[in-house]
């Protein structure tokens, strides 16, 4: 049953307890103007960079950095929130110098929750998302508005430095990988030509080519021998149709020069059937040293094909390094550097104070209205006849008795009259 229905009721209850809520809401008011005094104000300060892309179009000279700006500068962040780095960053300001309190560990934790890096996405080309960044937003906060940009300046500082040393230092990777890989590819394939040409001479196969071109050198042969043998048989056939009743002086130098031809001919024709002969002796090799010997020559043509494909991509490793290393590359450059921020982003003191002062005023009056529900009381005929429905036929004022004296007045007030008592003994015995 709660005493508190109308306007009447509350004033009432604000009239009879008075005496505890206006000193609750001193006491809050107080409260709320050493707290609102002692909270610090903040300062906040920015530095916007852009990242810019690179210079030289991929399809002319493709850079050797993998994955995209969203990512790279997630490890930026990673290793600008380590603990080397933030307590260099402590050390060079020398931040929270005026906490002598603060273990090393706390000023960490602050310098850490104090900086922010967020990265606006920029416009995916297609219809997926490749993770990359077009601004990125650096912002620290500190009491001092002054330390407050230095702070976000150095971070600034620093993540652009990462970001420069991370892309040449993966290009470099990249590149010294394909030149370390073209060497030994190189050096395997030395070996194995020195292998072949060492498995030649222990077989005597002192031809060069494969099997097969050797079959195909022998068949050319043959069809030059060939060619040889008719023009040999032309050439006696033409001798045989000398007209022997012609001059003798015609006859004879006819036939020397016909003589020289099947000469020369059968010379020709001598000189390639040594070679076949040659060629045919190669091959008369065993099937295991045949196999042996295209082995080699197989695995020397695949070192071929692999040591071609790596030169080409440590080319396209130098051209990567190049453009990094002169800055070609994608770059992160000062969009707006941080400024000395002018006010405070925390709420100002009066506002603190005087909400802790509504506060106060809220808390008092609650406590007096739990106060009233917890002892209900009906002080009032109106009260009397809301509640239970019954009309009161009289209705008594409040008799406040004189309160009992306790404590030193209650002593006084004996005291006082036992003096009286005495005095009184006194004078009646006078007269």
């Amino acid at each position: 049953m709660g005493p508190i229905y109308t306007l009447d009721d509350f004033v009432d209850m604000l009239r009879r307890r008075a005496g505890m809520i206006l000193p609750l809401f001193l006491v809050g008011c107080l409260v709320s103007l050493v707290w609102a005094a002692r909270q610090p104000h903040v300062y906040s300060s920015s530095e916007v960079i852009q990242i810019e892309q690179p210079v030289i179009a991929s399809e002319l000279a493709r850079s050797t950095v993998e994955g995209s700006s969203g990512r790279r500068l997630q490890l930026i962040e990673q290793q600008l929130m380590a603990r080397g780095t933030l307590l260099a960053v402590i050390e060079k300001f020398d931040l929270y110098a005026d906490l002598p309190g603060l273990r090393l560990s706390e000023k960490i934790d602050r310098l850490r929750a104090s900086v922010t890096l967020d990265g606006v996405a920029a416009i995916p080309e297609g219809y997926g998302d490749d993770g990359a960044l077009a601004v990125l937003t650096i912002t620290a906060q500190h009491e001092d508005p002054e330390m407050a940009r230095a702070v976000a300046h150095e971070f600034a500082d620093r993540t652009r430095a990462l970001a420069a040393a991370q892309r040449r230092e993966q290009t470099r990777e990249t590149l010294e990988f394909f030149i370390r890989q073209e060497e030994s590819l190189q050096d395997t394939l030395t070996d194995l030509e020195n292998e072949l040409e060492a498995f030649r001479s222990e077989n005597d196969l002192s031809m060069e080519g494969s099997v097969a071109f050797r079959r195909g050198e022998i068949a050319s042969l043959n069809a030059a021998i060939l060619a040889l043998e008719r023009d040999i048989i032309a050439a006696r056939l033409q001798r045989d149709r000398i007209d022997p009743n012609a001059r003798p002086a015609t006859v004879a130098r006819l036939e020397a020069d016909i003589a020289a031809q099947i000469d020369s001919l059968t010379t020709q024709r001598d000189l390639l059937v040594e070679r076949r002969e040659t060629i045919a002796r190669s091959l008369e090799t065993s099937p295991e040293v045949q196999r042996e010997l295209a082995d080699l020559e197989r695995e020397i043509e695949n070192l071929q094909t692999q040591l071609s494909t790596v030169a080409t991509r440590r080319n396209e490793a130098e051209v990567g390094f190049e453009l990094e290393r002169n800055d070609r590359g994608e770059r992160l450059v000062t969009l707006e550097e941080a400024q000395t921020p002018d006010y405070a982003i925390t709420p100002s003191r009066k506002k603190l104070a005087l909400l802790g002062m509504v506060l106060s005023l809220f808390f008092s009056l609650a406590v007096a209205m739990i106060l009233e529900l917890r002892h209900p009381v009906l002080r009032t005929a109106r009260q009397m006849e809301r509640e239970t429905g019954l009309v009161p036929v009289v209705s008594l004022p409040e008799i406040k008795l004189p309160k009992e004296p306790r404590g030193l007045r209650r002593l006084w007030l004996e005291r006082r009259a036992s003096g009286r008592t005495g005095r009184a003994a006194r004078t009646d015995q006078k007269a």
